[in-house]
């Protein structure tokens, strides 16, 4: 068992381990219904219903606002499977980067998250620099 593994262990009880699960879980069913819902209520534009080039052009707005958000719920889906098999394979709550416990108050808030606030907030202030 590597250190970090062993400060995870540590860091979180099995109890505590198994409400980020069920909390992460949970989250996932909430992202996967959102995603079955804007499919079954249709994303297709026809512009024959369409009586102006106003209302095509809101649609359009939509459809692109819609198509980001599916972009976003992706991205979240792909963070909370990550989240789930780090807790199978006992590293969940170990910064990916400096490797310490993420503190307990930042997973509560964001359990799919896989940094510390202090790398976060460095890989942040690194963006903002870059671009």
């Amino acid at each position: 068992m590597s250190t970090a593994t062993a400060t995870a262990s540590k860091a979180l009880t099995k109890k505590e381990l198994k409400k980020f699960q069920e909390l992460l879980e949970d989250k996932r069913k909430v992202v996967l219904e959102r995603a079955r819902q804007m499919l079954s209520e249709g994303m297709v534009l026809d512009a024959n219903d369409l009586p102006d080039e106003m209302d095509l052009a809101s649609s359009e707005y939509i459809q692109s606002f819609e198509f980001r958000l599916r972009g976003r719920e992706k991205s979240l889906l792909t963070k909370l499977d990550h989240a789930l098999k780090k807790i199978e394979d006992g590293s969940f709550g170990i910064c990916e980067i400096c490797e310490e416990p993420i503190g307990k108050k930042r997973l509560e808030a964001r359990p799919e998250t896989s940094l510390c606030i202090k790398c976060k907030e460095d890989q942040e202030r690194e963006e903002r620099t870059m671009g």
